[in-house]
Parts: C-alpha cells; structure tokens; sequence
C-alpha cells in the first residue's frame, strides 16, 4: 500500500496559541484512522491545518500528501490533489446552486489532474448515481448550498460532495455531530460505499457511535497536541470505558 498521508512532528498555533504540540500521523491507501480525544485536544485545529485554513500557522514539522508538500500548497490545490474535509459546521452559500457549485468545483479538479471536463449528460448520470448513494430527493440539488438546511441535510450534502469530487483522502470532523439514528446511519454508509482499496479516512469524532457504523482500522487518543495512543479498533471500547482522562 502506498502512503497517501505523512504527518511528522507537527506544531501548529491558533492567534498565537500553541494547539498542535508535536503530532505524527502515517496514513496509507486503504485505511481508515479515527482520531478521538477530549475538547481543546486540537481534532479539528488538525484537520484545519491539512487544508489549509487561514489564520492557523504551522511553527515546525512536516506534511507529505502523496509525496508532496502538502504545507506548500494553496487550498485550492490541496482539494484538486485529492484531499477533502467535510466540515464539522459546514456553511451556508446562499445564491449558488447545489448543482452549480459541484459542476465548478468538478471541473477544476479534473482539469489539474489532467482530466477532460465532463459533458452536461455525464456529469446528469453521475450526479444522479451519487445522489442515490445518499438517498438524496432530486429536488435537494435545485437549492441553494446548505441554505436553511437542517443538520442532517447538511452532512448529507458534504457527503454528496465527497462522493462528486472523489478525493483520495477524507477527513470528516466530527460528522456525526447534531445528526440522530437515521441521518447517521445513511451518512455513514455513504463514507462506506465510497471507500475503497485506494481511498483513505480520517475520521475526527468524540463518540463511539460513529465507529459503530464507520468502522476503524486504527485508533488515535489525541490529547493536549499530541498522539498519546494508537491501537485498533479495540481501543473505542476501552474508551468508553475509561473515558479519556483514564490515558
């Protein structure tokens, strides 16, 4: 398996506030690494930091995306490299269409990996097949993004996006948040039909019941900045178990 994600001792501060404190991450093809930890830990400062949120400034250490310096390139063109983050609050954009939004955001991606734009008809085709990956209404495109949208429809719509952009590396921050039984189970079983042997997740949340759905081929406790724990799949249990303050 090749390695799509590096992370080596990386610092990272917020208004001159120090979050990240020396964090190290290997992700490879294939995988799926959930990262837990308590509030102020740094879950989402880090996956700010990978898709270059403004106002967040690496101090030290390195970033690899499929070999690149991911901490030398615009935002822009970490999503066109095949990263994606689905928010954990996702905004509102009113006057732009669902549909005109992704067709842009499509377009540009595949022009910089060397791909023809897709024709009015094939773009129809595969928005249509991705819509039904979330069981999403037709009507839901029409609207303007995430304008007046509940939770749920929210997290429904980043995952759409996802599986419109395909990016070779997700990172959903905290997902699960503000969605009940149903809105969470149909999220998360679109992040599972989406993956593949290629594909990688990262997957930022507090809770166990994501995980009970999303399952983790890995498990980091992250706390004050840092990776203090990985382990398997097991560790969600011990987790909950222990609670965090029992690391």
């Amino acid at each position: 398996m090749n390695t799509l994600l590096e992370i080596h001792d990386l610092h990272a501060t917020v208004q001159g506030k120090e979050i990240l404190k020396g964090l190290s991450l290997t992700v490879k093809e294939g995988e799926v690494h959930a990262i837990m930890g308590p509030n102020g830990a740094g879950k989402s400062t880090l996956g700010a930091v990978l898709t270059g949120k403004p106002g967040y400034e690496v101090t030290a250490g390195s970033v690899l995306f499929k070999g690149r310096d991911l901490l030398a390139m615009s935002p822009e063109e970490r999503s066109w490299a095949g990263l994606f983050l689905s928010f954990q609050y996702p905004v509102e954009i009113p006057g732009v269409s669902i549909t005109n939004f992704l067709k842009t955001a499509l377009s540009c991606r595949r022009k910089a990996i060397g791909l023809p734009e897709l024709s009015p008809a094939e773009f129809l085709a595969l928005r249509k097949e991705k819509m039904a990956l979330v069981q999403m209404k037709p009507e839901f495109v029409k609207r303007d993004v995430n304008a007046g949208f509940s939770g749920g429809e929210k997290k429904r719509n980043e995952i759409f996006q996802m599986a419109m952009l395909d990016p070779d590396l997700s990172i959903l921050d905290e997902t699960d948040s503000g969605l009940d039984v149903d809105a969470l189970r149909i999220v998360a079983e679109g992040v599972n039909k989406l993956h593949t042997p290629k594909k990688a997740s990262l997957v930022i949340t507090h809770y166990q019941r994501l995980l009970d759905y999303i399952v983790p081929d890995f498990v980091h406790i992250l706390k004050d900045g840092r990776i203090i724990l990985s382990e398997g799949r097991e560790l969600v249990a011990e987790i909950e178990e222990k609670g965090y303050e029992g690391f």
